[in-house]
């Protein structure tokens, strides 16, 4: 396979029914009034296990036959796709073992291992953990999961695409957090495959961006994978990547980069203007907007991807608390 169609998205929407919820799409008033045009939030934050993996890893194991449900999945994670992929295994009696770094968030692990799943800490990258998947692989027979860059996922997290076009049908532009692909990659296809003028613009940090530098090296390379509040957008897409480099080159419209500063700036404005509580990949969308750094001639949507955060951590960034790196 290619790259993921339109016709894939919609098959994934009816494999996922009951198991995934619909969220919803609210207005903000605050950045309508400052950015001139509608601006829609998609609180994504609010899925079942706090981020839209859900969507994908729901998807992917609804694909999967009778004996590799046997055998089990496994995956590497920087912490959302393990605590997805962890809550669709645990619904179907399956056994899950989830491959993370050192720099997870603690938080995010703690939520894992409660769901039931095994951990393995590893490394100090996702290219580290995915060793880690490969000998699982290899030697235990599961079946690896990934967390990007597999057709069930993608088409899963494409879903979401359809529930946008569906809430919001003069969006013009889409402002989505862009880290593997998966996402981006899913929600491009679906939109675009039912409003093709509809903008669709990946939004990622300066620290560690991969799928931008690698698109703007024209192949897959490796980046130095360092700490960031934007943890959930960290981690390569993989030399040997498949599916969500092309997909986001062809359909992808534009990648912007933020200063952690910036991306701060979006979770305090999430919390103190729209009473939502969100990580640091979650509000990017939002930071984007505040940083100036995105226009549209029509209605946007923010896609909110993800809560998972550390509350600690959430007070000290909206009471300005937090020394942030450049």
């Amino acid at each position: 396979m290619d790259a993921v169609t339109f016709q894939h998205i919609l098959a994934a929407r009816d494999h996922i029914v009951g198991k995934v919820a619909a969220t919803p799409v609210v207005v903000s008033a605050s950045l309508s009034e400052r950015f001139g045009v509608p601006v829609h939030l998609k609180l994504e934050h609010r899925q079942t296990t706090g981020s839209f993996k859900l969507r994908g890893a729901s998807n992917a194991i609804a694909w999967l036959g009778a004996e590799d449900r046997k055998r089990g999945v496994v995956a590497a994670s920087t912490g959302n796709h393990g605590r997805a992929l962890s809550f669709a295994a645990k619904l179907e009696g399956m056994r899950a073992v989830i491959c993370m770094s050192k720099l997870v968030p603690a938080n995010k692990v703690e939520e894992i291992r409660r769901l039931g799943a095994e951990i393995r800490i590893v490394g100090n990258s996702q290219d580290d953990a995915q060793v880690e998947v490969d000998r699982l692989v290899a030697e235990e027979g599961l079946v690896m999961v990934p967390p990007f860059d597999h057709p069930a996922v993608i088409a899963g997290q494409g879903t979401l695409g359809l529930e946008i076009v569906s809430d919001v049908a003069d969006v013009a532009t889409v402002l989505v957090p862009l880290s593997g692909g998966g996402l981006a990659a899913g929600i491009a296809a679906a939109v675009k495959g039912a409003k093709p003028d509809t903008r669709i613009i990946g939004i990622s940090m300066q620290r560690g961006a991969a799928m931008k530098a690698s698109l703007d090296a024209g192949r897959p390379v490796k980046v130095e994978e360092v700490p960031t509040l934007a943890d959930s957008l960290g981690g390569g897409i993989g030399l040997d990547n498949r599916l969500t480099f092309s997909m986001c080159r062809d359909l992808l419209d534009d990648v912007v980069l933020l200063s952690e500063a910036e991306i701060a700036a979006g979770i305090t404005h999430a919390y103190s203007q729209e009473r939502e509580i969100v990580e640091g990949a979650g509000a990017v969308g939002i930071a984007a907007l505040l940083a100036g750094k995105v226009k549209s001639h029509g209605p946007v949507v923010l896609v909110l991807s993800g809560r998972n955060i550390d509350m600690g951590r959430h007070r000290d960034i909206v009471c300005g608390k937090e020394e942030l790196a450049a």
